[in-house]
């Protein structure tokens, strides 16, 4: 007898904890379509969006017209973006074949920061902040490090441009808000630690943008950098300039 086939599922942003609750008892296979899953170019995406909305929902789009998915789950409230629910009604009408779901995360039971405020190479500790979303249960907690930098923002679709961070840097921003599982905690978005140099980073086009350039403004120490598709090695030496100016390297 033939094994049933998994049901493909995937996701954008972070949906409500109790759907991943629902999802841990099926058998499926899940897919985080916020990052780079497939490898086309991501102009694909110009049939459905503007190349002035972010590289993220971009990716969501190249990776939900070639991964052949049973349902998406988009998350469309404050913890994702306006662009989000624009982008689910788009999907819709050029996939036919897949059910399109929106949810509204706005869960407040706080799941703690470990990952953050760890001594981890800083792209691996973004993957696991990443991967983290995927599990209703609290990551095991971690031995915490003296923070010597600090990046706010939101996990780079590029992770190169994270690579200049040494590895005692804490997570702010909607990362930390990923962590946590509460996305649409703004006054956890807006924390940063004004001891530390921080960088403040959006995707360009993305409406954080406005956010981290204010908060790298207030911050005494901070620096603010945008990125669109790639890491540009301008953007890279920029950041390690500031960090090794910074005394953080």
């Amino acid at each position: 007898m033939d094994k049933p086939v998994k049901a493909r599922i995937g996701i954008v942003g972070v949906p409500p904890r109790a759907l991943f609750q629902e999802l841990t008892s099926q058998d499926i296979e899940l897919f985080d379509l916020d990052e780079p899953l497939v490898k086309t170019g991501i102009d694909q995406a110009s049939c459905c969006l503007p190349r002035v909305y972010c590289a993220i929902l971009r990716t969501v789009v190249v990776n939900a017209l070639n991964l052949e998915l049973d349902r998406i789950y988009l998350d469309v409230g404050p913890g994702k973006c306006d662009c989000a629910l624009h982008t689910a009604t788009i999907l819709k009408t050029h996939l036919p074949g897949t059910e399109i779901i929106t949810t509204r995360n706005l869960d407040d039971q706080d799941f703690g920061t470990p990952l953050c405020r760890t001594q981890m190479n800083m792209v691996s500790k973004m993957t696991a902040i990443t991967r983290s979303i995927q599990s209703p249960q609290p990551h095991p907690d971690l031995p915490g490090c003296a923070p010597s930098a600090g990046f706010w923002g939101v996990p780079p679709r590029d992770f190169s441009l994270l690579e200049p961070f040494p590895d005692t840097t804490h997570v702010y921003g909607w990362s930390r808000c990923m962590e946590n599982k509460t996305p649409a905690r703004l006054v956890l978005e807006e924390h940063y630690n004004p001891d530390i140099p921080t960088v403040f980073f959006a995707q360009s086009f993305c409406a954080k943008t406005a956010l981290a350039r204010h908060l790298a403004d207030c911050h005494p120490h901070g620096l603010y950098v945008d990125c669109d598709v790639t890491a540009s090695s301008s953007a890279r030496a920029k950041i390690q300039a500031f960090l090794e100016l910074s005394g953080c390297t």
